[in-house]
């Protein structure tokens, strides 16, 4: 029988920065506590999660507020990229002897980098003034892609909130579209991100390769070893049934499963 959610006069130690707080959410840093629920789509929140694992909405953030939020945000992201294209442009023009490499607009590829991570990208900023949000969403990823490939880690970590912001402005998104989120948040270092995409993609598809390469990154950024052990036996299990699919996001992320299948598990 489950137990009941705590009340409002409990006090619980909040798993984010271990403040007794009571309520649903912590007092001094804003992370949810057990019993918390999405203000957007009412999932539970897991203690200490950043972003709902169902639709991503930010953890503390209603409904209504969030989507405002995030339709007000989206313009400044995407000025503020333009902004940084124009700088990267003129820069490239007066320092670089030359003109500025041309982004890749084409799907990016992967490589290996960390056991279950990928990265890629091009070297350029990307110019998303005029895109579509999906259009903006892929060249925001491609863009922390490549500078995770170079080891930019400043640059993937200015990036890689105003991708996700722009993923979650797309609304519901399909398997393929939540494994980006899970790798942005990845290569970000940010777990719960990874952790929670993976969750929502198993929830729906329990054997799915991609989400199963989630699970294990997430494991082994919290120094799960039995758990990201266990992921990677479900992973060698499962593939040749799930391959067998042909499934399009498997084929996009092929190479991250070869990857995967090869890494050496703790």
């Amino acid at each position: 029988m489950a137990s009941p959610p705590p009340s409002p006069t409990d006090e619980s130690k909040c798993p984010s920065c271990g403040v007794l707080s009571t309520g649903k959410f912590c007092s001094d840093c804003g992370a949810p506590l057990a019993g918390a629920t999405c203000g957007a789509c009412s999932a539970p929140l897991a203690p200490g999660a950043k972003f709902c694992h169902r639709c991503g909405t930010p953890a503390g953030t209603d409904g209504p507020a969030a989507q405002r939020s995030f339709a007000t945000a989206l313009p400044w992201a995407v000025a503020g990229i333009a902004l940084l294209s124009l700088i990267a442009l003129v820069a490239g023009q007066r320092f670089g002897g030359g003109p500025p490499e041309a982004p890749a607009d084409a799907p990016p590829g992967d490589a290996a980098t960390a056991p279950f991570v990928g990265a890629t990208g091009s070297g350029t900023a990307p110019d998303i003034s005029k895109l579509t949000p999906a259009e903006a969403a892929v060249r925001l990823y491609n863009r922390v892609m490549g500078a995770h490939e170079r080891g930019q880690t400043d640059t993937v970590q200015i990036f890689a909130p105003m991708a996700i912001t722009a993923y979650q402005m797309l609304g519901k998104l399909d398997l393929d579209q939540h494994y980006d989120v899970g790798r942005i948040g990845a290569i970000s270092g940010d777990e719960s991100v990874a952790r929670a995409q993976a969750d929502t993609i198993l929830k729906l598809h329990p054997n799915h390769l991609l989400g199963l390469i989630l699970a294990g990154n997430a494991a082994h950024m919290r120094k799960d070893a039995p758990a990201e052990r266990r992921y990677h036996e479900q992973l060698v299990a499962a593939t040749p049934a799930e391959r067998a699919k042909q499934l399009p996001e498997y084929i996009t992320h092929e190479n991250d499963i070869t990857i995967a299948l090869d890494a050496k598990r703790p």
